[in-house]
């Protein structure tokens, strides 16, 4: 991560300057995935899309480059199911943005040493809980995808250079709203670091992609003092322990609101519209521009065409797409949320840029095996006694 910031400060300024040119784009590089979780519906919301080929995903990074992107997050579905997902990372590199990997766990030992080989060594994977048992049924039933996701995890601290920037992305739901504490506790133990996002629902007329059908994830009033109970102590594990947590008290605080049914807030400084697509916005499989994982643009803009960095700077795509951020009520995905709080409020930006830019020792990997990892996961859950209650529902 020391090398991105030695070379793209100047790319990160100029955004939070400006306001204007895109920190973060997410690349859905593929529809398909090997699991089926619970909280998403990516797999169904981009199915009718073909993937773009090498080529085209060499000329997105070129272009994403000419734009002044800074870092772009590879996901998916599931990105590794995509054989040419280093060649893709190696192109973002070559073209000096940033590349972000995440993974469920599919990512294999050949695949990582060949993305260290070329330079990508920033990576989130998905864990909601420290028991086996619930996170495969969080995972749609898969058996033994969190032992899957462990030894990942291992592989990746044994593989990663100790400085790299790693993460759990955790989605916060009814069933694991006891497991998070555990979770964070967890992460700061082998090195890494926890993001929060809450479960969104929708129903079957309105299919977004990370937003479930399953009513089941959708907390009830009478757990919203447990949800703020929660959230506090997310905080205090930051604040007053040292815990890596990577989420702002802005967007803690919006994830209450937006569990309890209250407008979020973290868009107020931007006339309460998101910051699409001055700096961020996706790109769909086929190579599309989409506005967010959710909404899609009214016409066809290719982001490997030559024109797009014309397109981008013009008037019409820019119009189109503040159209629909305007409209929306405001999602709570973390990234695109987190991007804004850092760009529009000092105390979180300061304190990214103390996390990234200081190299301390509460950020570096820790060598355990997943043996050990699922040692250490075992002995926080049983103490946090959550073995046995997850076991039983």
């Amino acid at each position: 991560m020391a090398s991105f910031f030695e070379g793209g400060l100047s790319r990160l300024a100029a955004s939070v300057v400006t306001k204007d040119v895109p920190i973060y784009v997410q690349y859905y590089v593929t529809a398909r995935c090997n699991l089926t979780c619970e909280q998403c519906n990516v797999i169904y919301a981009n199915a009718d899309q073909e993937e773009c080929t090498i080529d085209q995903a060499r000329a997105i990074a070129q272009n994403l480059a000419s734009i002044g992107t800074s870092v772009v997050l590879l996901t998916g579905g599931e990105p590794f199911v995509r054989r040419d997902i280093c060649q893709i990372a190696a192109a973002m590199i070559e073209n000096g943005v940033h590349p972000r990997l995440q993974t469920n766990g599919l990512a294999s030992r050949a695949r990582l040493e060949e993305m260290v080989a070329v330079g990508a060594h920033d990576i989130s994977i998905s864990l909601d809980s420290l028991v086996p048992t619930l996170q495969d049924t969080i995972n749609g039933g898969f058996k033994r995808s969190w032992d899957r996701a462990i030894a990942t995890i291992a592989t990746v601290n044994e593989l990663f250079p100790e400085e790299s920037f790693c993460a759990l992305g955790c989605v916060l739901a009814p069933r694991n709203l006891d497991h998070i504490g555990s979770v964070i506790r967890f992460a700061t133990e082998i090195g890494w670091w926890v993001s929060l996002v809450p479960a969104h629902q929708t129903s079957p007329n309105e299919p977004r992609s990370f937003s479930t059908f399953d009513s089941a994830l959708q907390f009830q009033r009478s757990q919203f003092t447990r949800v703020r109970e929660v959230l506090e102590d997310v905080k205090r594990l930051r604040d007053e322990q040292g815990m890596n947590v990577y989420d702002s008290d802005e967007y803690l605080e919006d994830i209450y609101r937006f569990i309890a049914g209250e407008p979020v807030r973290w868009r107020r400084r931007n006339g309460g519209k998101c910051d699409a697509p001055n700096l961020y916005f996706a790109i769909q499989p086929n190579g599309d521009m989409a506005v967010c994982c959710d909404y899609r643009m009214p016409r066809a803009y290719p982001v490997y065409d030559e024109r797009f960095p014309e397109w981008y700077r013009g008037t019409t795509l820019r119009s189109e797409a503040t159209a629909i951020a305007s409209s929306c009520s405001g999602c709570m995905y973390g990234s695109f949320p987190e991007i804004s709080i850092s760009a529009r409020y000092f105390v979180p930006m300061w304190r990214r840029a103390r996390l990234f830019l200081s190299g301390g020792t509460h950020r570096r990997l820790k060598r355990y095996t997943a043996a050990q990892m699922t040692d250490i996961a075992s002995d926080i859950a049983r103490q946090a006694g959550l073995v046995m209650s997850a076991r039983l529902t």
